[in-house]
């Protein structure tokens, strides 16, 4: 599980991240990112699968899940991203039949763009 000071909860924080217009996509997951960091707290990261993606929330839960563990992953590694202040990551419906790999894959690319 992601730790609280590492996740981004608030809406005015995702609004934020939304309207700032840097974003980067690749296999299925858009990536958000907020302001660039003026002091040297961690980034934020929010996980969004919509209810366009599927109407049961069992499959956008499970999504959201296999992103923010392979985000956990990513950050075990030692690679701690600390450019932007919040970074969202959105799914689309490609992720819904693919496994944990294939995912990790996609938000292991995206991060290093970080």
């Amino acid at each position: 599980m992601l730790q609280k000071n590492l996740r981004l909860r608030k809406r005015s924080a995702f609004t934020a991240t939304y309207k700032t217009g840097k974003s980067f996509h690749l296999h299925g997951i858009t990536m958000f990112c907020g302001k660039i960091q003026t002091n040297g707290n961690p980034t934020k990261a929010g996980f969004v699968v919509s209810k366009k993606i599927h109407k049961r929330a069992v499959k956008r839960n499970r999504i959201k899940r296999l992103m923010r563990e392979s985000y956990r992953l990513f950050l075990k590694r030692g690679n701690l991203p600390n450019k932007y202040m919040s970074v969202i990551f959105v799914a689309s419906t490609k992720l819904l039949d693919k496994d944990f790999s294939y995912i990790n894959s996609a938000i292991t690319e995206l991060a290093e763009k970080l």
